[in-house]
């Protein structure tokens, strides 16, 4: 492999690094995975913006849509609210009604935007900070997340929590699948395995967070004392391994579920029972 020599080192200059002037010496197509994610992710905010003003085919009993689930507005259907807990009326603006699902997304899509694996994933495909290892980026100066508005990505674990209090509402939203149109319990459809595994992807997605981890067994100094925490710890060290595919597959997942659920609320399918 041939060496590039500064002419400042030849100079004897203390600069010895290469004086390079092309982007990158990469020859294989570091570019992909970023228009890949760049792809994916205008998708998902297309499609979620969408369903989010679509304001219908949320609900078909026993099934909702995890964009509206709690339904907390006036207008959502009895059976899609959290035990009837309707604190928001039937609000608009410009003549138009309000989706509840706006006031839903705002947590799961904060969760998501602030998420460190997602912050490296769109700082190198939308902002090119950097785009690929080994290929410079276009930025003159790099100033970290401790300005507005990146100063922001600090509420990540608040909003960590506040996910954790919609898995529980979206897993009872899975249990509450395991009933008929008619209401009676004891029975299984697609739609049941769909509700139930959109719930597990998103909670293994949540427990695999780094501030799930750091939760778990943050700022311990001795973790013989601390056995409950420390074996939480452990667990949650092992999922997060694989932190960024459940990230990618519960995205998938989340849009996938929501789409069966309106599909089978126009009609367009059927919500098929086994028994």
């Amino acid at each position: 492999m041939a060496t590039v020599t500064s002419p400042a080192s030849s100079q004897g200059s203390p600069d010895r690094r290469a004086q390079i002037g092309v982007r990158t010496l990469r020859t294989d197509k570091w570019w992909l995975m970023p228009l890949i994610m760049v792809i994916i992710f205008l998708s998902f905010i297309g499609y979620s913006t969408w369903r989010a003003f679509e304001n219908a085919y949320y609900f078909a009993e026993p099934l909702i849509s995890p964009f509206y689930s709690p339904c907390l507005m006036s207008t959502c259907p009895e059976q899609a609210t959290l035990f009837g807990w309707t604190p928001f009326g039937a609000w608009t603006i410009f003549g138009m009604a309000i989706s509840p699902a706006l006031f839903i997304l705002i947590i799961p899509l904060g969760f998501r935007f602030t998420c460190y694996y997602y912050r490296k994933t769109y700082y190198r495909s939308f902002w090119q900070s950097p785009p690929a290892c080994a290929v410079a980026e276009p930025h003159k100066k790099y100033t970290g997340e401790t300005r507005f508005p990146l100063i922001f990505q600090n509420g990540h674990r608040y909003f960590f929590y506040l996910g954790l209090l919609l898995n529980v509402i979206l897993t009872w939203d899975a249990v509450l699948a395991f009933r008929n149109a008619e209401g009676a319990w004891g029975h299984i459809s697609i739609g049941t395995l769909v509700l139930v595994a959109n719930a597990t992807l998103l909670w293994l997605y949540s427990l695999s967070c780094h501030s799930c981890r750091h939760a778990m067994g943050g700022r311990l100094k001795h973790f013989s004392k601390h056995p409950v925490r420390y074996k939480s710890w452990t667990i949650v060290s092992k999922l997060n391994v694989n932190h960024g595919k459940f990230a990618m597959i519960s995205l998938f997942g989340v849009a996938l579920t929501d789409l069966y659920v309106r599909e089978v609320a126009v009609g367009t399918i059927s919500n098929f029972y086994f028994f």
